[in-house]
């Protein structure tokens, strides 16, 4: 896997933008209190939020016409699971078929990678294991969302939803757009590399992590039976929650993290994509720590927001 410039490819740019947006709307939310009175204001802070940092807002009428139910979060990963899941069939084609890639799939990634596909291609063993591990992530955060999370009456906006589905197409192709860019030769297991070990241990690691703290959001709301119980809102306790407010967003970034080391550590592109889940989750992770602070007085001071001990 080689080291491109910024500014290569257009995928590049498309997340170094993303990056870029949620950079500044975390910056933009850390100074705009001041303008709470104003329209623009409350427009911001209803595209920026969703479940139950939003269910306090004071908004207009006519902005909850854009409101969807957040339990409808597992969409995106039914998505996702059924799209990736498709891209890792084709690659498992290309590999082990020798079939060649359907020309609109081939087509997309000259468009996003600016680089003409090479008909003596190898397969990068990177890839495979990125594309398994994307889906199976997506997998259980599917049952997760269908079985073991409790969704109260949370929203999300309209935008949101069609970012998040659109989010997940792009997602898939990022991957392949990584192997698009690809150098890596020989026969798969002859690419085997430490950092596809490293990569994997922190993926199980962090899945484990944000599998936990989901779990301990969950009980929030059930009794000893499983039945639900309440959905109102809770202080969480036990697990990465006595370190941070969100551990299951820091789980998130880690997990991101986890495939840019089995891409090698060198794929600029998905670094971008790392940038990017960093800012989102800082922004969203932010929102929930200070409707913690603001809403329970007991809440324990020496928690951070998202990341432990730095933020």
């Amino acid at each position: 896997m080689s080291w491109s410039p910024v500014g290569s490819s257009l995928i590049d740019v498309l997340w170094g933008f993303l990056a870029l947006c949620f950079l500044l709307a975390l910056c933009a939310h850390k100074v705009s209190s001041r303008y709470e009175t104003r329209g623009l204001y409350m427009l911001f802070q209803d595209l920026i939020r969703y479940g139950k940092t939003k269910q306090n807002l004071k908004r207009d009428e006519w902005l909850r016409v854009f409101d969807v139910p957040k339990r409808w979060f597992w969409h995106f990963y039914a998505l996702s699971v059924c799209w990736n899941g498709l891209l890792l069939l084709l690659y498992l084609n290309f590999i082990f078929q020798h079939q060649s890639r359907p020309a609109w799939l081939t087509g997309t990634l000259e468009v996003l990678t600016g680089v003409p596909s090479a008909d003596g291609q190898v397969p990068q063993l990177s890839t495979l294991l990125v594309q398994l591990l994307l889906w199976v992530h997506s997998l259980r955060r599917l049952l997760e969302c269908l079985f073991i999370s409790v969704f109260s009456g949370g929203s999300l906006h309209l935008v949101q939803y069609f970012f998040g589905v659109g989010y997940y197409i792009v997602l898939g192709l990022t991957v392949l757009c990584s192997d698009h860019m690809g150098k890596g030769s020989g026969p798969l297991l002859s690419q085997l590399h430490w950092l596809h070990v490293a990569g994997f241990t922190l993926f199980i690691v962090a899945s484990l992590l944000q599998h936990q703290s989901l779990v301990l959001l969950a009980r929030l709301r059930t009794g000893k039976s499983g039945a639900v119980e309440t959905l109102a809102h809770r202080v969480p306790h036990g697990g990465g929650f006595e370190l941070v407010s969100c551990p299951h967003y820091f789980a998130e970034l880690l997990i991101y993290i986890s495939l840019a080391l089995v891409f090698g550590g060198l794929s600029l592109t998905w670094w971008l994509v790392v940038l990017y889940v960093l800012f989102n989750q800082s922004l969203a992770a932010q929102l929930c720590h200070d409707l913690y602070i603001s809403k329970y007085e007991s809440y324990p001071r020496h928690r951070k927001a998202f990341i432990p001990f730095v933020f």
